[in-house]
């Protein structure tokens, strides 16, 4: 196949107004931590209208090299300036994530994807356009200035442009890209509220801005564009359907890699998004059967917890187990998969159980971290 056209984009679309990327000015880190002394690090702020102050005061925080823990539409991010590879590097400390699973770079306008990707084809602009800002990551050839951590030494960047008011405002303010994976433990699974990241990541952070619950609740899907045709790497909050009525021949290529192998795109390792709590998922097309099955697992073990929808909930309600609902569709299911974990682990259970959905929608997503919650423990009915 010929490779993808290579242009520079322009234009805004759906975008917001364009933020040029520029050298910041120097922050005087003194004071900077003087005035962390004296406010607390969790900073309430309305998720639709956050208060400048408060935004300035995060940026001067990212500015002198400090990580900032803040949401996005997907999941909250643990954030620090990408051109700073000591703050790259405190990223990946503070997680005990791998160096082999790279970092996002999150940007204001689709205009700055020049200062961070180079030889961006031109679908990566039409894709920009029509799906920005939103749950979408490319990943595109990286520039000279994105340093070597923040990539796991790769010649690739992922890259994307938030939908959420709190990161379009953080990111206007420190007028630089933000490296931002999710604000948890690394295996553990993500954070879906400014609790779960503090459960996880306490005082490790110099700042939590917390906006209340996000509201897709799964990461952003992944598409490479690096290579003769473009390819799904990771399922997320953007459906494959939706996708490929823009792009019908879009292929699906997701990786489920060993700990020391190195991976194309964040959440490529078979292990992640783990509960404490042994998981198993159950899959199959007939209701009764599924959940015949998943009674038998519960009868042969104690101290259970059970993810659940609302159409499966009710055929569990009178057994021992600990129930959290998932809700009545796909996009509930998104919304609360991760919650529903870490429920269950506060709860002190030590296996769950869970019905995998169908592969369609948003579903294809939530099987997608099932499979790496349960680490590939898969029951096929």
């Amino acid at each position: 196949m010929q490779s993808l056209p290579i242009v520079g984009c322009s234009g805004h679309g759906r975008i917001r107004a364009a933020v040029l990327i520029q050298e910041y000015p120097g922050v005087n880190v003194t004071r900077t931590a003087g005035l962390l002394q004296e406010r607390v690090q969790h900073i309430r702020v309305d998720a639709q209208d956050p208060a400048a102050e408060d935004i300035d005061f995060a940026a001067e925080i990212m500015k002198s090299g400090g990580l900032v823990a803040f949401p996005t539409e997907t999941v909250y991010g643990l954030g620090a300036i990408a051109w700073e590879a000591s703050a790259v590097d405190k990223i990946f400390r503070v997680k005990g994530r791998p160096p082999n699973d790279p970092l996002i770079v999150h940007i204001a306008a689709i205009d700055q994807l020049s200062a961070v990707a180079r030889e961006i084809p031109d679908l990566a602009c039409e894709l920009g356009r029509h799906f920005w800002p939103g749950p979408l990551t490319l990943v595109l050839k990286k520039s000279a200035r994105i340093p070597a951590n923040l990539t796991a030494g790769l010649d690739t960047v992922a890259v994307r442009l938030p939908d959420h008011p709190v990161a379009s405002a953080l990111l206007k303010a420190v007028r630089a890209p933000i490296a931002a994976p999710s604000a948890n433990r690394f295996s553990r699974p993500s954070p879906t509220t400014a609790q779960h990241v503090l459960d996880d990541l306490g005082d490790m952070v110099d700042l939590l801005l917390d906006a209340g619950p996000t509201t897709i609740g799964l990461e952003s899907t992944i598409i490479s564009l690096v290579g003769d045709s473009p390819q799904v790497l990771r399922p997320g909050g953007l459906s494959l359907e939706a996708l490929r009525r823009f792009l019908p021949e879009l292929g699906f290529s997701p990786h489920f890699l060993g700990e020391d192998e190195a991976a194309l795109a964040p959440g490529s390792l078979l292990k992640h998004y783990s509960p404490r709590a042994r998981l198993i998922v159950f899959q199959g097309g007939d209701d009764s059967a599924v959940r015949a099955a998943m009674r038998a697992e519960i009868a042969g073990n104690q101290n259970i917890g059970v993810m659940a929808g609302d159409a499966d909930a009710s055929a569990f309600s009178r057994l021992d187990v600990k129930i959290e609902r998932l809700g009545k569709d796909d996009e509930g299911a998104a919304n609360r998969l991760f919650a529903a974990m870490r429920a269950l682990d506060q709860q002190g259970v030590d296996l769950i159980i869970a019905r995998a959905p169908e592969k369609r929608g948003l579903g294809l997503a939530v099987w997608d971290r099932l499979l790496r919650a349960a680490e590939g423990s898969l029951v096929e009915v």
